[in-house]
């Protein structure tokens, strides 16, 4: 029972959970979530097609109907959740995880997200407990059905005009491949991992990891791209590179958005929703534009219930996901993509490169995330917040994610990862030399201290 964790269901198929596991899951589904019919999608994966039959017997099973719309990306199955009215919905997904790994993704009414508190720790005690799965007098039926053609109508009324573009993709191998030659078969563009194919024999679909973001920079180097645009396996998450081929910090195109929303569609005083983690650059940016910025979890089953309450214009995360009121205050790599390229396309005509308002956005110098493997999380978390708490005054404190102190010439975010055996600490400075010491302080605790480890 491994796989339940915060977010999502999430795991390597047949060690962390199996067929069974998948069966009862489908069948209580719809006990916990009072609904009578699941919406299923299910990505490229080699195990995706078992644990979609398993997931499906255990709801018809349970009595509830099934509409089936088959491969499928994360965004699509909340697309078709939101947009139809389904009270249930699950996408058989690892995400960005390697090939090995298999999941799902769960999803109530309106597309809000359900996660370990909101609902998948029942459904994990009811199975860890023995809970009966007798199968109803009368079985649900399953339709299969296509809502594709809905969502790319959706997706094609923010398209702009990239005539002006030269476009690098890099598809992954996954599930952006179901939209993205259909969105842009117009465009100037350059395709990498443009097929389909669940063991991701080209790269990992993680665009966190900068080794399979390297293809890219060199298309991007090679044919002269303005922006090079890179999907995760589920396509629910989205990163670019600049024209320069350098990795762009996905908190700064948070920032870059309001050019589109306020800019071009003129809203006025947007509220928009960042991470714990976010540069503060993102918040200076936005001054300009009179946001109300709000700062939350890591996290879907955080972030897209947060944009919804604070009624957020849109919002986005350290690893590529970006919400969108538009987009039923959840995330979609592919309409991120849509207006990113309308942005650049925009500066261009100004005369502006991406790696240029990227440069002027980057007002600070930044550790990325440093991971710690370590026992005791919480310990060693306490010891880096007291020794810094101590060592100076901070001027914001946050305690939501972790901890989050500011400081006048520097920030530092520690939390605990909820679905690896990580402590992660990400700092933030003025001068690359502030930078270093910080990080070091910090590692001495951590290693010194409490044996960690760096991953």
């Amino acid at each position: 029972m491994g796989a339940f964790h915060a977010y999502d269901i999430r795991g390597i198929y047949n060690v962390d959970f199996d067929k069974d596991t998948a069966y009862k899951i489908g069948y209580f589904l719809p006990t916990l979530l009072k609904a009578d019919k699941v919406l299923v999608g299910r990505d490229c994966r080699v195990s995706s097609p078992e644990i979609h039959d398993y997931l499906i017997k255990g709801i018809t099973d349970a009595g509830a109907d099934v509409d089936d719309i088959g491969l499928s990306s994360t965004p699509l199955v909340y697309f078709g959740t939101a947009n139809y009215g389904y009270k249930a919905s699950v996408q058989i997904t690892a995400s960005h995880n390697p090939a090995e790994y298999n999941g799902m993704k769960v999803s109530r009414e309106n597309a809000l997200p359900v996660g370990l508190d909101t609902g998948l720790g029942q459904i994990k005690a009811w199975i860890e407990e023995g809970r009966p799965t007798p199968k109803a007098a009368k079985p649900g039926k399953v339709t299969e059905i296509d809502i594709k053609p809905d969502y790319i109508a959706f997706l094609k009324k923010y398209k702009g005009d990239y005539s002006n573009l030269k476009i690098a993709f890099d598809l992954s191998n996954g599930m952006a491949n179901l939209f993205a030659k259909e969105i842009y078969k117009d465009e100037n563009a350059e395709w990498l991992f443009d097929t389909i194919d669940g063991r991701f024999p080209n790269h990992e679909p993680n665009p966190l990891i900068p080794k399979n973001v390297q293809p890219l920079k060199e298309l991007v180097a090679k044919c002269g791209a303005d922006i090079g645009v890179i999907y995760d396996g589920d396509a629910d998450r989205v990163m670019f590179v600049d024209d320069k081929a350098r990795f762009v910090a996905p908190d700064l195109i948070i920032a870059m958005m309001a050019q589109y929303f306020c800019d071009e569609r003129g809203e006025k005083n947007p509220r928009v929703l960042q991470e714990i983690r976010s540069s503060k650059a993102v918040g200076e940016y936005l001054q300009q534009y009179g946001a109300e910025l709000h700062t939350w979890r890591v996290g879907r089953a955080f972030a897209a219930p947060k944009l919804r309450e604070i009624d957020g214009l849109w919002g986005g995360e350290l690893a590529g996901h970006y919400y969108f009121k538009d987009f039923f205050y959840s995330d979609s790599g592919m309409l991120a993509s849509i207006i990113v390229l309308r942005i650049v396309a925009a500066l261009k005509r100004k005369g502006k490169t991406f790696s240029q308002q990227i440069d002027e956005l980057t007002k600070y110098k930044n550790s990325g995330e440093v991971n710690f493997r370590v026992e005791d999380k919480a310990g060693a978390m306490e010891a880096v917040k007291e020794f810094f708490e101590k060592s100076e005054t901070p001027t914001a404190v946050m305690d939501f994610d972790g901890y989050r102190l500011e400081f006048p010439q520097w920030w530092f975010n520690i939390r605990p990862s909820n679905t690896e055996p990580y402590l992660r600490f990400i700092c933030e400075a003025t001068t690359d030399e502030v930078l270093a010491q910080k990080i070091a302080d910090a590692a001495a605790i951590i290693e010194g201290k409490f044996g960690g480890k760096r991953a």
